[in-house]
């Protein structure tokens, strides 16, 4: 069950489209693991937090108060394919870039994705890996 963290500048979405931004992104990581149809179990579990940051806490190498994003998503082992990764990787920059309502935003937002180690997944109590994930889904 994946979760996503998005870290803008408070700014940067216009108010009241976090539920938006969330949403989108949510189905966007589903159709890329390959989910055609969510149950109750992907989108009880499916998490997104939306991160706004005041301007100045938003830094690169090159400047204060950067306009940049970053899309953190974390899975369970092995729930992404090279093919998923590509898939949302694109698709994460074009919600955050629609959202935005910034044509030029998708220079500027990164998405890293990172993969849970097998087990190190604790869901009420219990480390999950693959079979426990399976047995949740089934």
């Amino acid at each position: 069950m994946p979760m996503i963290d998005v870290y803008a500048p408070a700014d940067l979405f216009p108010a009241g489209s976090d539920r938006e931004l969330a949403a989108r992104l949510t189905a966007a990581l589903l159709r890329a693991e390959g989910v055609a149809e969510p149950g109750p179990a992907h989108t009880g579990n499916t998490g997104a937090y939306i991160h706004r940051l005041p301007a100045g806490a938003v830094h690169t190498a090159a400047t204060d108060a950067a306009r940049t994003v970053r899309v953190q998503v974390l899975t369970p082992p092995g729930v992404l394919t090279r093919e998923g990764q590509r898939e949302l990787v694109a698709e994460a920059t074009r919600i955050v870039t629609e959202v935005s309502g910034d044509p030029t935003q998708s220079a500027r937002t990164w998405v890293l994705l990172t993969e849970a180690a097998e087990g190190g997944w604790g869901i009420a109590g219990t480390a999950f890996g693959r079979a426990e994930f399976a047995s949740l889904l089934a």
